[in-house]
């Protein structure tokens, strides 16, 4: 068996001496792998030193070959996706910075008079409305404006105080905003959403996604906004 092992060693030896791809014992090998040109000369060398009364089989050969194509296909896949990567690294960059500055519509009952003086924002009715009413608070719960939206269709309806009064403007203080519908059962609270001012913006990571910091609200994923406006 000894005999064999020593055999098979100096073949192996001779066909990496061949190659020239054998380093000296105190030489640390930069690369451990084979790249596709040195693949062929392996194979070449090994189909020239086969025994032949007893050549390699075609089958044989060829599985070898798709092997090697196999994981060359997947490396140069891997490469492609670290490319995309970094291009969606730099996606989320540019989308964070153009975010600053701009409104968001987020669910909460909270707002602020944009730069128009104007507080905006929606309620998702999950039924038809015989009566809608918006309602606008200060923080001592003094009623500072209503709408009454009359009957609505069940979805998305959307409400605005224009030009609140420069008095309010001046306090910059937070409007509490309620809302109500009656979808058969009387005047129910429903849960409206308000655009609220971007202050800042980071890019996350793949899983988590861009990360913006909303005015009254904190730190809010985009995958919670609902709609973007300027």
């Amino acid at each position: 068996m000894t005999s064999i092992d020593n055999n098979q060693n100096s073949s192996l030896n001779a066909i990496l001496d061949e190659l020239g791809v054998r380093s000296n014992e105190n030489e640390k090998k930069q690369n451990d792998q084979l790249g596709q040109e040195d693949f062929l000369k392996l194979m070449t060398t090994q189909l020239e030193n086969q025994d032949p009364f007893a050549p390699m089989e075609n089958a044989e050969f060829i599985a070898q070959m798709a092997q090697f194509s196999t994981v060359t296909g997947i490396t140069d896949m891997g490469e492609t996706l670290n490319g995309i990567s970094e291009q969606l690294g730099e996606f989320r960059i540019a989308t964070a910075s153009s975010l600053l500055g701009n409104s968001v519509l987020v669910p909460g009952n909270y707002a602020r008079p944009d730069d128009n003086g104007a507080i905006h924002g929606v309620v998702d009715l999950p039924s038809s409305s015989s009566m809608t009413q918006i309602t606008f608070s200060n923080e001592s719960g003094e009623v500072l404006h209503q709408i009454d939206l009359g009957a609505q269709a069940a979805g998305l309806v959307g409400f605005d105080w224009d030009e609140v009064p420069q008095d309010i403007l001046d306090n910059e203080e937070m409007i509490r905003i309620d809302a109500y519908a009656d979808t058969g059962q009387g005047l129910k609270a429903v849960s409206p959403s308000v655009f609220a001012e971007v202050l800042a913006a980071s890019t996350g990571d793949a899983r988590q996604g861009i990360r913006l910091d909303i005015r009254d609200y904190g730190e809010v994923s985009t995958a919670e906004v609902m709609k973007y406006r300027q």
